[in-house]
């Protein structure tokens, strides 16, 4: 065919690929052969001209979920139970813990804390691509959201839950941390969903690293972080750790089902997200704010910067 082909599509450059949505087409695309492209930069929108003489293989991403490709409303329906159950789950899971102290108070909340965002993130490819589906997966942690105001201004009382997510049993307490953590999560999933890799870094920023700060820091913390004696060294090397391992994790998961490649430019976009929000978090000002709130700032605009 000596006819070329001109489109207009999402594009994301890794060292070795291009990889191609259509958003108007619901069609995926990737090129491994040479392309000539308008100025760009990552995630932008080009104008491509496909060399004659090549082929490309293109495969529809679908418009149903994975378990019902055929019918996304039935298949959003399904995902959306089985992320609820998964989140509803855990959560009775840690409200029985801590009502029969299994664990210390503390160690209970950072299980939650860690646990909850990484399993709902788990269920994202069960979902339809598109806004529907994330919305409709968004709900999960926003009804969570509407929990935390109901128990936290004495509407319901929920002692198990109380138990399970705060400090010290004050039902005030879901006010702040746990309503800045069902908040970034849910923004993350609505806004970003689970082709950027924005929400991602955040979530395991958020859930993750400061899980594991707390969880590391209260056992091996002995030598205190010169500017604030309320954080640790081991603590913050926890937290940077686990924040950019856990998102490499996640990019390798999620790529298996093609919603983002895998490139070491993302790798250093991770690590650089992880660095920045263990830097705020080990600041006085989060413990002062909550650092719910700093990290996932933090990390929500650092990875702009990058993604």
């Amino acid at each position: 065919m000596a006819a070329s082909l001109e489109v207009y599509a999402n594009v994301f450059f890794s060292s070795q690929k291009v990889f191609i949505k259509f958003p108007s087409y619901n069609y995926h695309l990737i090129l491994p052969y040479q392309l000539s492209t308008q100025s760009f930069n990552s995630f932008s929108t080009v104008r491509l001209r496909r060399r004659r003489n090549r082929t490309a293989v293109v495969a529809p991403s679908g418009g149903g979920s994975i378990m019902w490709p055929n019918d996304g409303v039935i298949g959003d329906g399904f995902a959306t139970a089985v992320a609820a159950g998964a989140a509803l789950g855990l959560l009775r899971l840690w409200q029985e813990t801590a009502k029969r102290r299994v664990f210390d108070q503390k160690l209970n909340r950072k299980l939650v804390h860690i646990s909850i965002g990484l399993v709902f993130m788990l269920c994202w490819p069960l979902f339809s691509p598109g806004y529907r589906g994330a919305v409709l997966a968004s709900l999960v942690p926003g009804i969570n959201i509407l929990r935390m105001l109901i128990i936290g201004s004495g509407l319901y009382k929920d002692e198990a839950t109380v138990k399970s997510m705060s400090r010290f049993g004050d039902h005030r307490e879901l006010l702040k941390g746990p309503m800045y953590y069902a908040c970034a999560i849910t923004f993350a999933c609505v806004y970003y969903w689970r082709t950027s890799p924005i929400g991602i870094g955040a979530i395991c920023n958020l859930c993750a690293g400061d899980g594991f700060a707390d969880v590391v820091g209260r056992r091996f913390g002995k030598h205190k972080l010169p500017y604030n004696k309320n954080k640790s060294f081991m603590g913050s090397i926890a937290m940077l750790t686990a924040g950019f391992l856990t998102s490499v994790l996640y990019m390798y998961y999620f790529s298996r089902f093609g919603f983002i490649p895998v490139s070491r430019d993302m790798v250093f976009g991770f690590f650089c997200m992880s660095v920045a929000s263990t830097l705020v978090e080990s600041l006085p000002i989060s413990t002062d704010i909550d650092d719910n709130l700093t990290v996932s700032v933090t990390s929500f605009l650092v990875g702009s910067l990058f993604f």
